[in-house]
């Protein structure tokens, strides 16, 4: 399925990175469902960017009632089940390096918080969608990582954890889903210039990245979107269980 055929659902997409991956699924001719937790003038901003084939939509992606509401919304909608998802959503985190809490002050609360953030909503988003996928023998599923899990050169601690938790989830989905047509796979980018996320980021901080990388730049959002669509593109059809580093060759695997 072409990916201007699809429907696509990106959580998280009223602002940074997920607006971004919105935006380019909508220059493709997707039709897109923005989900926003808080920010609906940001979420409706985006949707004019986009045009007539996007929608926003409020949901709690860690609500599995709110998640099952959003998608009968979408999907009558646009009279179509959905066949993409980008599990984007990123709950009360930022990238502070100086005021992060390191081994000493980490709780077992702030790792419930992120791996709740990373999987549970992951899980909601891939089991209401299911069905649809199945009925279609169509789906793409891309989660969104982080190169902290193979470099944690800043061990944020609950988040990087939470992300590696993601990469397994991915992994046995992928076996799981396959032969129902449904891929999965994993985008993990480098701290992005700028996101609201990555904004208490020093800016000595970003220039270091920019040495470390072999491009010599950092990432931005708008080019790790174009990575996400290549998972949602006939050219990566037979990919499935892979986790991609996009970060200007500041790891490698």
């Amino acid at each position: 399925m072409n990916i201007k055929d699809q429907v696509v659902l990106v959580t998280g997409a009223s602002r940074g990175l997920g607006a971004e991956i919105a935006k380019a699924f909508g220059r493709e001719g997707a039709r897109v469902i923005l989900n926003y937790y808080q920010s609906e003038e940001k979420a409706k901003e985006v949707v004019e960017k986009i045009g007539s084939e996007a929608i926003a939509i409020q949901a709690d992606v860690l609500d599995r009632d709110q998640v099952e509401n959003m998608f009968e919304k979408a999907e009558s909608h646009f009279n179509h089940p959905v066949t993409t998802i980008v599990n984007n959503a990123l709950v009360n985190f930022k990238f502070d390096s100086v005021n992060r809490k390191d081994a000493k002050k980490i709780d077992w609360e702030d790792y419930q918080v992120q791996l709740e953030g990373s999987i549970k909503a992951a899980l909601h988003t891939t089991q209401v969608a299911y069905e649809g996928m199945a009925t279609l023998q169509f789906g793409r599923i891309i989660n969104i990582g982080t190169n902290l899990v193979q470099d944690p050169v800043v061990p944020y601690h609950d988040y990087n954890t939470s992300k590696a938790a993601l990469i397994g989830f991915t992994r046995n989905m992928a076996s799981d889903l396959g032969a129902n047509g449904i891929t999965v796979n994993m985008v993990s980018g480098g701290l992005l210039r700028v996101t609201d996320a990555s904004s208490p980021t020093p800016p000595e901080v970003f220039d270091l990245i920019k040495e470390d990388t072999l491009l010599k730049q950092v990432t931005t959002p708008e080019e790790l979107a174009d990575t996400v669509l290549f998972f949602a593109s006939r050219w990566s059809r037979v990919v499935t269980g892979q986790n991609l580093v996009v970060d200007g060759g500041q790891v490698m695997n």
